[in-house]
């Protein structure tokens, strides 16, 4: 009987082992809830639709899917349109939304945000050709058009450094900015780093990143302002960075990325 008894309590003590790592991280248990994560799947390596396919890829999706894995939820991912994402999900249109949004005091008041994942560098894109400036202070002082998407840190950037508008091109995508360099209807594309290795990833012969950096960023997930999501999230991005998933995704998107 005493025998008996000890291959069932050992028993159960597999099984709360078994129960406690399937949970896949200390950070908590969503029970399996499916978690909305808004993407606009126009901005590569980050979300993306390849072409010919239907489903989206990328490191929004790789990064939540591992999310998801370690606190047992799913992610769903949903379509949506930039700058309004923001306003949505403050709003509780979606969970989260993931689009390598910059963390800045102005859109706290409107989200909350996750700890930064990851600290991009802004910069200017060009024509592979380009010869007539180098440098940040060479493109202030000539008459050059800058392109860039609406409603992001980088038209901010550039009306910083530009002292107003009247030379600033926004378009909705940053895919069609960078089309425009291209074309040769704007001269630079001020783009982060890491995105920007993702359009030059698809054009590996008609642009490329100046070295100037000019000015670094903090990312991070955007979330309504009462989200109970916050604070797992956290928890779970910080175990991404401490056991190298985050240098994994960062090396597979932003340094093998071709396009």
């Amino acid at each position: 009987m005493r025998r008996f008894t000890k291959v069932v309590v050992l028993a159960l003590a597999v099984m709360l082992i078994a129960a406690a790592c399937s949970s896949g991280s200390s950070a908590g248990d969503l029970d399996g809830r499916t978690v909305r994560v808004a993407v606009e799947n126009a901005y590569p390596p980050y979300n993306y639709i390849p072409e010919g396919a239907t489903e989206g890829e990328g490191w929004d999706y790789d990064a939540w899917n591992e999310i998801c894995s370690r606190l047992n939820c799913t992610a769903e991912f949903v379509e949506a349109g930039w700058p309004a994402v923001i306003v949505e999900t403050g709003q509780g249109q979606y969970d989260t939304a993931a689009d390598g949004i910059s963390i800045t005091e102005e859109r706290k008041e409107v989200v909350a945000f996750s700890d930064p994942y990851m600290v991009i560098e802004q910069k200017f894109m060009v024509r592979a050709d380009e010869s007539r400036f180098g440098s940040t202070d060479q493109f202030i002082e000539g008459d050059y058009r800058l392109g860039t998407q609406v409603g992001t840190s980088n038209y901010e950037l550039g009306v910083s450094l530009l002292g107003g508008d009247t030379r600033i091109d926004a378009y909705d995508q940053f895919g069609v900015a960078v089309q425009a360099l291209i074309a040769g209807d704007v001269d630079a594309v001020i783009i982060d780093d890491t995105a920007g290795q993702g359009y030059k990833g698809a054009n590996q012969e008609a642009v490329r990143l100046l070295p100037e950096s000019l000015q670094s960023d903090p990312l991070g997930f955007i979330y309504p302002q009462d989200s109970d999501l916050i604070e797992p999230v956290n928890a779970v991005i910080k175990e991404m960075q401490d056991d190298g998933t985050l240098d994994d995704l960062a090396k597979k998107w932003f340094v093998d990325f071709e396009g």
